[in-house]
């Protein structure tokens, strides 16, 4: 018989960890409590749970810096809670090794669907397949069997979350694709309504180009469509 997935639920507000513990367990799920920041890495290492639900305000060690740590040794998905409607918290938590975030209050089936889809077979951010092992539009160069960028002969340094979503955009150049497609191609679940992971993704690679985040020329947002890498815009 297949044992469930152990979630470990890192958060130091008793009550809404009380809640998605009991919440998580009526679902089928395995779960252990941590409500201080320096007691995830014993417990992950003792442990080994399938999936970590991290708060980023935390005592002891706070999430970016838990996040940062596990990285070095742990590969599961790591779901990011933040109660700050802070671009930058989940700019730096996604770019430390989030697998995705969750801004609360947390609505029980927005949970349950991110758990989901993070525990799918391949649901951890990676280019989506494709053919060849290159794909160039003007000067921007991306290896996809050495996940390493390029834009002007100069390498650019991406998180696994950035490097996937610039693949598809790529991919498509020249093309507006919606944040339905954007999303299962890039996270293996449908768009929810709700969540910005993508736009906060699109925001660190306007950064990363130099792409004036308030009037892109590279990486447009099409409002009421999708999103859009502009095929001339890469010389």
């Amino acid at each position: 018989m297949q044992q469930s997935p152990h979630i470990l639920v890192v958060e130091d507000d008793l009550s809404l960890s009380e809640w998605m513990q009991d919440f998580l367990s009526q679902n089928g799920y395995q779960v252990g409590c941590c409500g201080n920041g320096k007691e995830v890495e014993g417990y992950v290492q003792s442990y080994h749970p399938d999936l970590v639900l991290l708060d980023v305000m935390l005592p002891g060690m706070d999430g970016i810096s838990v996040c940062t740590r596990l990285r070095q040794f742990y590969q599961q998905p790591i779901i990011m809670l933040t109660a700050r409607d802070d671009e930058l918290d989940e700019v730096i938590g996604l770019e430390v090794g989030a697998s995705d975030y969750i801004a609360k209050p947390v609505r029980p089936r927005v949970l349950l669907a991110r758990i989901k889809a993070a525990l799918r077979p391949g649901s951890d951010e990676q280019p989506p397949k494709k053919e060849r092992e290159s794909i160039q539009v003007g000067g921007l160069r991306i290896d996809t069997e050495a996940r390493r960028v390029s834009f002007n002969n100069n390498e650019v340094a991406l998180s696994n979350a950035e490097f996937a979503l610039l693949c598809y955009l790529a991919q498509h150049a020249g093309e507006v694709v919606d944040r339905d497609s954007v999303f299962r191609a890039v996270k293996g679940r449908e768009y929810d309504g709700l969540d910005r992971s993508i736009d906060v993704v699109v925001s660190a690679l306007r950064k990363h180009f130099n792409d004036n985040g308030n009037k892109p020329q590279r990486i447009k947002t099409i409002w009421g469509k999708g999103y859009l890498l502009v095929k001339d815009a890469w010389s």
